[in-house]
């Protein structure tokens, strides 16, 4: 980080505050996958048995 008049410039790294590993992309994935299959059971199994 550093100044420039009253402007303070941070890059990349420092801007996030954080790793960029992807691991939440995988966690947001599944979840959708497990939504899917969730709502799918709901509506798939009480229509078996009407």
């Amino acid at each position: 980080m550093h100044k420039h008049g009253d402007e303070v410039h941070v890059n990349d790294t420092e801007a996030s505050g954080g790793r960029k590993t992807g691991a939440m992309r995988w966690v947001l994935g599944v979840s959708l996958l497990l939504a899917i299959i969730a709502m799918s059971a709901v509506w798939i199994i009480p229509a078996l048995f009407s």
